[in-house]
């Protein structure tokens, strides 16, 4: 039986005060109080800027040891593409991610890339070149273009032991269909919410507005404890995060999950 991981897609989002974080705690204490109801948390703040060393050995200690993280890779990596800088990018999150994995507490390296990353020769090449880059942390990457959902791609990163992010999107064209597979140690499952009307239109909270009736959920108990008997690890984080959304879905998950 795999391990299983639940958490959610970043934690400093103030408006959570009050639903998820005690109405009087400081900002400067969300993690602190993060760790003592999840085991695992996906950065996202990684994304946006690049982190360094001692951001991220100040999170261990005060997690104290208790969650594990997955971080999302910069954008000059997936984005803000560069084929003559990326090694210079590799390196320092490399230097970064130090920390995490002296305490092992590092899960994986997130690799999402955009709508418009295609299932093209140039995409390929780059993204292969990058993946041998990267051999020595944790990979899982997320297509957010349903063309690469296709067996050349699960095999090659069956063969390199990379993990392909399972993603929960609404029903809209050109995006990956929901689909319970894994392609190394890890099963990775990220829920975005299905607000199809947003999706396009709407900012990085709007976008995610979205929050899981507990039948959807039910409906994906049985596919994740098929991953459990399956994968070493099981990672779930919910992306939902407006009013507090990520939370609510995350616990319910955690509840279902038992019964």
């Amino acid at each position: 039986m795999g391990k299983l991981l639940i958490g959610t897609s970043g934690y400093d989002y103030p408006e959570w005060k009050g639903v998820f974080y005690p109405e009087k705690t400081a900002r400067n204490k969300f993690l602190e109080y993060y760790a003592t109801q999840f085991n695992s948390i996906e950065l996202n703040g990684t994304y946006y800027r690049m982190p360094t060393a001692k951001q991220m050995q100040n999170m261990v200690k005060r997690t104290g040891g208790k969650v594990q993280f997955s971080v999302k890779a910069f954008n000059g990596l997936t984005h803000n593409l560069n084929n003559s800088q990326y090694q210079v990018v590799v390196s320092d999150i490399k230097k970064a991610l130090e920390p995490l994995q002296t305490n092992n507490v590092l899960l994986c390296l997130l690799l999402q890339f955009p709508q418009s990353f295609h299932y093209d020769k140039g995409q390929r090449i780059y993204l292969d070149a990058l993946l041998k880059e990267i051999t020595d942390i944790p990979l899982v990457v997320e297509m957010r273009n349903s063309k690469w959902q296709n067996d050349n791609v699960y095999n090659a990163l069956r063969q390199r032991n990379i993990g392909w992010c399972i993603g929960d999107y609404p029903k809209i064209k050109n995006l990956p269909k929901l689909d319970f597979l894994h392609t190394s140690d890890i099963a990775y499952f990220r829920l975005h919410g299905r607000n199809a009307e947003m999706w396009y239109k709407g900012d990085n909270v709007t976008r995610y507005d979205y929050l899981y009736t507990d039948n959807e959920l039910q409906t994906m108990i049985d596919p994740i404890r098929y991953l459990l008997k399956h994968a070493a690890i099981v990672q779930i984080f919910f992306n939902n995060h407006a009013k507090s959304q990520a939370v609510i879905n995350a616990r319910k998950l955690e509840l279902l999950l038992k019964t």
